[in-house]
């Protein structure tokens, strides 16, 4: 069995390669009657585009999204929606070389040993275009909470790249969409800039840290033991490309803590219970609190880099490899719309099981 589908009640499959003609999602689970077109799609797919600064790959793709399915006279009809997003600057020759070659770090060796047959135009199925089509998965997810959770928003930015951290001090929402970083900090993104282009000079990559707030969650969703609400965001954030770690709240960090430094006090409000401190990152047993949600991964240094590298070919043969090509010199950048596209489909997904589970009733407080 092949696994390319994800979520329960929110589903979404996609399809396609780096290089092939078009790559794209089928959507399954969308209520009827919510407003859908592909201009909404679009916005999300324009943060995640590539070739939009001199800091991530120099691919030129337009990724226009179509929806070929599942939308009528601008409504959801309840039925598949099928979206699709043609590829239209692939540069197959620059991958002629590492056709028998292993690239370290990458998919290529595992892929050689699991199917005995891969796709190395850009590394087919494994490379990071794929998160395109999640993003437009994401895009419909989003218009579907636009409608149930009105008060929902999801923000991504970066926190870190390489030596590069931010400055929580100077948290600036409204920095994110004004630089190419996605950095809430105006006033650090020219010394983040001048650090990438020295990487990049060195014929290196960086690694980086992300996170996503979600705000305006309801209580009440995800469920013991096995479909927690945050196993599903942290196994949704692993399964992006070069994600190596997953932190929900306080994280790694909790190990340092003690039992009255972690727990989140409750105090009784006017307007019903509310947290002191927000250690948990919003989940408690796995089951929203109706904190804010806060998520954060890592993401490993890009593993194609033209400086040469020890490797092997499939004959065994010992080699040094380049890899040559365009790629992103820290690929967290455009992973930050893929986090949030992510998020919003889990929330999604868990919000319709919640329904079907207990139709929105909650406990009473008081």
């Amino acid at each position: 069995m092949s696994y390319n589908t994800f979520g329960r009640e929110y589903r979404f499959t996609t399809w396609g390669e780096s290089h092939g003609p078009a790559l794209g999602a089928t959507v399954d689970g969308t209520p009827p009657g919510v407003p859908l077109d592909e201009a909404f799609i679009q916005q999300f797919l324009d943060r995640r585009r590539p070739g939009t600064s001199k800091h991530t790959t120099q691919r030129r793709e337009a990724d226009q999204v179509r929806i070929l399915s599942g939308v009528f006279e601008g409504l959801t009809t309840g039925t598949p929606i099928q979206l699709m997003i043609e590829n239209t600057d692939q540069r197959s020759k620059d991958y002629g070389e590492i056709a028998q070659s292993f690239r370290p770090g990458h998919a290529d060796i595992t892929y050689h040993q699991k199917y005995g047959v891969r796709d190395y135009r850009g590394g087919g199925r494994s490379s990071a275009r794929e998160t395109a089509a999640r993003v437009a998965a994401g895009g419909v997810a989003l218009a579907v909470l636009r409608q149930m959770l009105p008060d929902l928003r999801i923000t991504g930015y970066m926190v870190q790249m390489g030596a590069m951290h931010l400055d929580r001090d100077r948290f600036d929402r409204s920095a994110i969409g004004e630089n190419p970083f996605f950095l809430p900090d105006a006033t650090a993104a020219d010394a983040w800039s001048d650090y990438l282009d020295g990487i990049r000079k060195d014929q290196n990559s960086v690694g980086a840290a992300v996170e996503v707030l979600i705000e305006g969650c309801p209580p009440g969703l995800g469920a013991p033991i096995y479909a927690k609400l945050d196993t599903d965001l942290a196994a949704a954030m692993m399964s992006i490309n070069a994600v190596k770690g997953v932190e929900i709240g306080e994280g790694m960090a909790a190990a340092a803590l003690t039992g009255t430094g972690n727990a989140d006090e409750i105090r009784m409000g006017n307007d019903g219970p509310y947290f002191l401190s927000n250690h948990a990152g919003g989940i408690l047993g796995g089951i929203s609190s109706g904190q804010d949600i806060v998520v954060r991964f890592s993401v490993k240094p890009t593993s194609s880099i033209t400086t040469p590298r020890r490797s092997i070919n499939s004959r065994g043969e010992e080699i040094d490899l380049i890899t040559k090509g365009r790629h992103d010199p820290c690929v967290g950048i455009r992973a930050v719309p893929v986090a949030e596209a992510m998020a919003a489909c889990v929330i999604l997904d868990h919000l319709l099981m919640d329904r079907a589970q207990t139709g929105g009733v909650r406990g009473r407080i008081g």
